[in-house]
């Protein structure tokens, strides 16, 4: 199992249905695993806590904070925030994962703790790929998403997470296909991969042919990883 060094924010971001909801909440658990305080928000601007709600019970017996944050049916630039939302950005002495929401334009809601994160400059911004989702199948087209998300979130991705997947149908040889693009990405971006995602019923068959497997146990009700 991969150890995770941790910052003291870490930020997923990637197209739709690229897992990020699973892998930010399972990099919760790891944190929390560690001995370290932690919260975690959803930054969904239309659908918050679509389906990290399923989990939100579990993790908080864990001891880990789950922030709810007022984007639904609402735009982007609210006249205020709840204080908790802040202490993601400002209370330096917990960590913070934080899902953003798909795209360029979930992206946007990162707009007003972007001058804290850069100034504090303990992050990673992470880019959840997954091949076999219909606009992110090469790596050329992954590139132009990650760059459409740089632009309108103001932070540089720092890794790239493969968590390519194909849900419940997903076997050794899904996540096999899909290296090559992966390091294709990886020598575009100029990026490493951080890990490579997988549901914990294959990673004992990974084990050896993967580097930098990151296991996950999925949430309540998520079919795809």
């Amino acid at each position: 199992m991969t150890e995770i060094n941790a910052k003291r924010i870490s930020l997923f971001m990637g197209h739709y249905g690229s897992g990020k909801t699973n892998i930010a909440i399972n990099y919760a658990h790891r944190i929390r695993q560690s001995g370290k305080e932690v919260a975690i928000a959803d930054l969904d601007i239309v659908n918050p806590y679509f389906r990290m709600k399923d989990s939100q019970e579990e993790m908080l017996k864990e001891g880990i904070d789950v922030i709810a944050l007022p984007f639904a049916n609402s735009s982007v630039d609210l006249p205020a925030l709840p204080s908790a939302a802040y202490s993601l950005v400002q209370n330096t002495a917990r960590y913070a994962v934080l899902d953003i929401g798909g795209d360029d334009r979930g992206a946007l809601a990162l707009g007003r703790f972007t001058p804290y994160i850069r100034e504090e400059n303990n992050y990673d911004v992470f880019f959840v790929a997954n091949f076999y989702r219909p606009l992110t199948t090469t790596a050329a087209d992954a590139m132009e998403v990650m760059r459409e998300i740089e632009a309108a979130s103001g932070l540089p991705f720092t890794g790239i997470i493969n968590n390519s997947n194909l849900g419940a149908e997903t076997t050794a040889a899904t996540v096999l296909g899909t290296l090559e693009r992966c390091a294709e990405l990886s020598k575009l971006s100029g990026l490493p991969v951080v890990f490579t995602s997988v549901h914990e019923s294959l990673e004992e068959e990974l084990t050896g042919q993967i580097p930098r497997l990151f296991s996950l146990r999925l949430q309540h009700r998520i079919f795809d990883l």
